[in-house]
């Protein structure tokens, strides 16, 4: 097979500049090292958690909108295979005819003839004016965009199933920090309960303690509506129903720690590393291509072709064979065009223009992302030293003030107070360290970490085995694909 090209009309596309800050601007804080890139399997050197590692497996597995991605990349891959086939002859008609006859005409029966024929048409036109190479490198960045955008879902699911988790785990932690407070609560009702019969105080003190008690024991159904619920938003992000969640998630109720040291690398790495900036890198360079196929409309088309025939009559006039055959040079040249191309020429470099636009907007927006994750990152953790500090000093007034009403030095309006105060402090404090937790997974998420997973897999082979299987029952042409 050989290939006629003439010369290809431009432009030529160059990526865009965009701006990159040279440092983040907490990038010399101790708690994280720019120096160092960020490890692709991130979940679990921050965490350290079989649990959430079999939960994020689990996802890339099943999730059904990551498979969605998978399949809309092979069909971008299809259609690259489609603009690469079109450079080649192209069979226009195929046509024949097998007859057997036997003619009887005034008694007289004539002689058997059989008639055979086969014509093709076989047309292929010149890439004169590098239209059609265009066409394929417009498909293969649109495939290559397809791909980033797998990337990004893939890094969006990972941190959508860590917060998840982190949240799961926050909620658990709030449940029981609820059921030590009712406890506490009980106790001091008790106690109220005693010096009210010993008629050391009024029953005011026993209701404001069962006021406070009921209230506390109804944040309880609240927190654990919250509870199903994120379990059953992780359930969708597994790609399973929710009742399946309950065997598979038993977590502690604690929150999940964070590392002292996270590495996050440096703004430039950005270009590379965040699937977004590059989907609209590559949008744009596909677009680009389409800017010279436009101009190539301009220019005249050629196609050379032919016909092919064989025609065999027995019995017949025409005995013997007869080969036949035409070999045409054509061209076509929409000289009337009344400006049309030359529009559409100027609207694909206006598409690019605004893609490029789009692109540095990418960019910046991702150093953003990056930049509110990390303070987000920081000064939680700031939070949690302040709400620790509290709730430490809120469960020491409890502890003091039930002493002090038992000795008679307080009225139970003092503890009271400490008990809604302690309960609050200890929230908020969970709260706090969820945030944290919560917030890290930003980062990793603002720094598009953990699509490196997927690096160099097809997108055939990022489906699951039985949608393969589902695809080469409904049709036999998968066959060939699968053995390439």
């Amino acid at each position: 097979m050989f290939v006629i090209h003439g010369c290809m009309l431009g432009p030529d596309y160059v990526p865009p500049p965009v701006s990159v800050e040279d440092s983040w601007i907490y990038g010399e804080d101790k708690r994280l090292d720019s120096l160092e890139a960020i490890n692709p399997l991130w979940w679990q050197i921050a965490f350290s958690d079989p649990v959430l590692d079999d939960l994020v497996a689990q996802a890339i597995e099943n999730n059904l909108e990551l498979r969605s991605a998978a399949l809309r990349a092979l069909q971008a891959q299809q259609v690259l295979a489609i603009a690469v086939g079109n450079q080649y002859p192209q069979v226009q008609q195929l046509d024949g005819l097998i007859d057997r006859s036997k003619y009887v005409r005034s008694g007289i029966t004539g002689n058997l003839q059989n008639e055979y024929y086969l014509n093709f048409n076989l047309t292929w036109e010149l890439d004169m004016w590098g239209q059609l190479r265009r066409l394929v490198n417009s498909a293969a960045a649109d495939f290559e965009a397809s791909l980033a955008e797998y990337d990004g879902l893939l890094v969006s699911i990972i941190a959508q199933v860590a917060q998840a988790y982190i949240n799961i785990r926050t909620v658990k932690r709030r449940l029981e920090v609820a059921r030590e407070n009712i406890r506490t609560q009980r106790e001091g009702l008790r106690i109220a309960e005693v010096k009210f019969r010993a008629g050391e105080v009024s029953a005011l003190d026993a209701e404001q303690a069962q006021t406070l008690l009921s209230n506390t024991e109804a944040t309880v159904p609240g927190l654990e509506i919250a509870f199903q619920q994120l379990k059953n938003s992780l359930a969708i992000l597994l790609g399973m129903p929710p009742r399946s969640l309950n065997e598979i998630l038993s977590v502690r109720p604690t929150v999940p720690q964070v590392p002292a040291i996270t590495s996050i690398g440096m703004p430039q790495d950005l270009l590379r590393q965040r699937p977004d900036i590059r989907q609209a890198e590559r949008l744009l360079a596909a677009q680009g291509e389409l800017i010279g196929v436009a101009r190539a409309e301009l220019y005249p088309n050629f196609s050379i072709g032919g016909l092919i025939g064989a025609i065999d009559i027995r019995g017949g006039q025409l005995n013997g064979r007869s080969d036949a055959w035409d070999l045409f040079l054509e061209f076509d040249w929409d000289i009337l065009n009344y400006g049309r191309l030359r529009n559409n020429v100027r609207l694909q470099d206006a598409t690019f223009q605004q893609l490029v636009s789009d692109y540095q907007q990418v960019v910046l927006q991702a150093q953003v992302d990056v930049e509110n994750a990390i303070v987000a990152y920081l000064k939680s953790q700031e939070q949690q030293f302040f709400y620790k500090t509290a709730a430490m000093a809120s469960e020491e007034a409890v502890n003091l003030s039930l002493t002090q009403y038992v000795d008679g030095q307080v009225e139970y309006n003092t503890v009271i107070t400490t008990l809604i105060s302690n309960l609050q402090q200890q929230d908020i404090l969970v709260i706090a360290q969820g945030a944290v937790a919560a917030n890290l997974v930003q980062v990793y998420l603002s720094l598009g970490g953990g699509w490196q997973i997927r690096d160099g897999l097809t997108p055939l082979e990022l489906l699951p085995e039985e949608t393969i299987e589902d695809m080469l029952w409904r049709t036999h042409y998968w066959d060939k694909f699968l053995s390439e």
